[in-house]
Order: structure tokens, then C-alpha cells, then sequence
């Protein structure tokens, strides 16, 4: 409990705060999306709601929909969910010497409130900080920050579900935010390989049933990163 009242702690979380608002931005869209979404596949505001506070997955939630809706397997659920989760292992293991010194609650609680733009805003500065309570509130306030704006703006999507006009393409802006966190992410040669052949694939495969495209796309794009990382390179010329 101490570490809350801790100046360093309080410094990290101005620090962080500053730093993601303006990408929180791009949350709103996406949770709006999200909420008439849920409304319009046949959740009831309760259900949509308790859903969005259980599993705070954006990607994840869109992802399944269409096989909800669709009465899809519910193992073909779950393996949805988990394919286009996958990626939080990658992030856990990137991000997880930020968290040394913390207890197991901490951890677990840092651990749900993670998300695409909280790691990509995060964890350079995290793994540079030798602060523990510095690095916690750095982490801490964006990512509750994320956590009340996801929910209030997915709420305000369950209870407008009907009512915003389809012709303003609210989906077409959840993707540029999406863009708007991969971008600044892809700067390395495996990350660009991941990216290409995973959205490449996944556009082509994208009349496949069921999203089996998208599930393609995931694993190519992870196997092409995997061999652009291992690739040896040109020695360098003399």
C-alpha cells in the first residue's frame, strides 16, 4: 500500500498518463464499435457489459462475434479468442522484467489491464528504470486510464446500438486505431516480415468460412517473423 503514496510512484503515473492520452484516443472508436457490436449480435446490455469488463480484449471480442452470431463451435470460439490473443504471450515476456520486485497480485492485475498501446507506450521506459514504484505508476495510470475509457465509451455503444447511423463507418476507425498502434511498432525487419505475410495472407483467405483467413493469417504472419528474426544475415562488406 505504500507504494501508492510514494512520490516516485505518483511522478511515474503523471509521466505515463502525459505520455499515452494522446494515442487513448484511438480507444474510442474501437470501444464504440465494440459495444453496438455486442447489442447488435444479440447480447443483452447486461451480457455485452459483463463481457466487456471479464475479458477487455477488443480484438478478441470483434474477432468472435461473427462466430457467435454465426452459432459457430464453441471450441472454435475459445481458439479464436486465443489465436488473436496471442500475441500478449510475445508481450508478457517482452515487458515482464518491468514488473520485477512486485508480489503475484500486482503482477496479475498488471496482467489483465494489459493492452496493445499501453505496452508499445511502456515498456522502453519501463525496462530502463531501475525505480520499482516509479516504473509501477508509469505503468498503472495508463492502463487504468484505458480500462475506464474502454468501458465508458463501450457503454455509450451498447446504449446507442441502433441509434448512430451505419453510414458514419465507426468499424473503418476502429482499424485506423488498430493502425495507429501497429505502426509505430513495426520499425524492425521481423515485426515488417510479421505484418506483410500475416495481413497478406489474411486478406487473400478472407472468403474462407468462419474466419479460417484470419486464423490463417495469424499463424503465417508469426511463422514469417519467427524466420525473419532467425534469418542469418549479409556479413557487413569490408
Amino acid at each position: 500500500m505504500h507504494t501508492f503514496y510514494s512520490p516516485s510512484f505518483r511522478a511515474g503515473a503523471r509521466e505515463g498518463f502525459r505520455t499515452f492520452l494522446p494515442l487513448s484516443v484511438g480507444l474510442i472508436p474501437w470501444a464504440l464499435v465494440t459495444g453496438m457490436s455486442m447489442v447488435g449480435t444479440g447480447f443483452t446490455p447486461l451480457q455485452a457489459m459483463g463481457m466487456n469488463v471479464i475479458v477487455f480484449a477488443g480484438t478478441a471480442q470483434l474477432g468472435t462475434l461473427p462466430l457467435i452470431a454465426a452459432g459457430a463451435p464453441v471450441w472454435l470460439i475459445v481458439a479464436t479468442a486465443l489465436a488473436l490473443n496471442l500475441r500478449f504471450v510475445i508481450f508478457s515476456a517482452a515487458i515482464a522484467q518491468g514488473f520485477r520486485g512486485l508480489g503475484a497480485a500486482p503482477r496479475w492485475l498488471c496482467g489483465h489491464l494489459l493492452t496493445d498501446g499501453v505496452f508499445a507506450t511502456c515498456m522502453t521506459r519501463m525496462l530502463e528504470t531501475e525505480d520499482r514504484d516509479w516504473r509501477l505508476g508509469y505503468y498503472l495510470a495508463p492502463s487504468l486510464w484505458s480500462w475506464l475509457l474502454w468501458q465508458g465509451f463501450a457503454l455509450v455503444g451498447v446504449l446507442a446500438a441502433g441509434s448512430i447511423p451505419k453510414t458514419w463507418s465507426l468499424e473503418f476507425m476502429a482499424t485506423i486505431a488498430l493502425m495507429i498502434l501497429l505502426l509505430p511498432m513495426a520499425k524492425m525487419r521481423p515485426m515488417l516480415v510479421a505484418a506483410a505475410a500475416g495481413g497478406g495472407t489474411a486478406v487473400l483467405l478472407h472468403a474462407l468460412p468462419l474466419k479460417l483467413g484470419l486464423f490463417a493469417g495469424i499463424f503465417v504472419g508469426i511463422a514469417a517473423g519467427f524466420a525473419a528474426d532467425h534469418w542469418p544475415k549479409k556479413p557487413e562488406a569490408a
